[in-house]
């Protein structure tokens, strides 16, 4: 990797210089996105999947299946607040 690809950042308060490669910053990207997409797949699929049994030994459907995918989504909504908040003070770091 060459040095124009380098960027180099001043640690605010330490006064020293910090080397942040281009490479760092895509692999927190691609962490994030990894665990985005997981947080947003699974909730929804175990909603689905408890839901339609819970439809199936009720035989109520589609009720459960709206009311856990709903659920879902609430927990999703959660899971990616939490996790947005937690990466934003990684990259606040990472600068």
């Amino acid at each position: 990797m060459n040095e124009e690809s380098d960027k180099t950042r001043l640690r605010q308060g330490s006064g020293e210089q910090r080397k942040t490669s281009d490479r760092a910053y895509y692999m927190f990207a691609m962490r994030i996105v990894g665990d985005f997409g997981i947080a947003i797949a699974v909730p929804a699929v175990l909603g689905v999947l408890l839901g339609n049994w819970l439809d199936n030994k009720f035989d109520k459907y589609p009720l459960f299946l709206i009311i856990c995918l709903v659920l879902a989504f609430a927990a999703t909504v959660r899971i990616i607040q939490k996790k947005a908040k937690r990466y934003g003070d990684q990259y606040n770091k990472l600068n």
